[in-house]
């Protein structure tokens, strides 16, 4: 791995949990040379991981596979048209667990990803993707994929998925410095 931020890029397998296992698709990615370091069935729970993290996987273009620390990257079983995020997350907490303990930060920076298709003309930001954190495919610069699709990440990373580094006013940044409350800076200037 290349070094940097710590990150993860979420990806659909099209197919349905309810009739395909985790494992078979797991073996079919492995005999199609592009394995993923964890295959997830959101509906049945089951976790299948084919890579350890600190080794790239190949589902993301160049060498986007090998930035960042880890570059964490999940096949999640569903579709790009009905958000998993829709169903049962069961095994998500190990999963979140899991990427805790590589110090992959539990935020969204580049926001919620498209829906498909608009998705497909998304243009992922290198300055987000250096930071690290979560992505879908669609948001990681240089794809051209349209998945996951409109997946709630409130759902995924909890309330810390809308950190998008946008900077504060500056009257609010310079009332915090001072110590008061934007309001009496406001009044005071008036």
């Amino acid at each position: 791995m290349a070094g940097g931020a710590p990150r993860v890029v979420w990806f659909i397998w099209p197919t349905d949990p309810h009739r395909v296992t985790a494992r078979s698709i797991a073996q079919r990615l492995v005999q199609i040379k592009r394995p993923a370091h964890l295959v997830w069935n959101p509906v049945s729970g089951q976790i299948i991981q084919s890579l350890p993290p600190t080794r790239a996987a190949n589902g993301l273009p160049g060498d986007l596979n090998r930035q960042g620390r880890v570059c964490v990257q999940i096949r999640v079983l569903g579709s790009v048209e009905e958000p998993f995020t829709e169903s049962k997350l069961d095994g998500l907490d190990d999963i979140l667990a899991w990427l805790d303990s590589w110090e992959v930060p539990r935020r969204w920076p580049a926001g919620p990803p498209l829906p498909y298709p608009h998705s497909v003309a998304a243009q992922g930001s290198r300055r987000l993707w250096a930071g690290g954190g979560h992505f879908g495919n669609s948001q990681v610069p240089g794809t051209s994929e349209g998945d996951p699709g409109p997946i709630d990440v409130d759902r995924i990373v909890g309330g810390h998925a809308a950190d998008l580094g946008v900077p504060r006013p500056r009257e609010e940044m310079e009332s915090r410095e001072n110590g008061r409350p934007a309001e009496a800076v406001n009044a005071t200037e008036r």
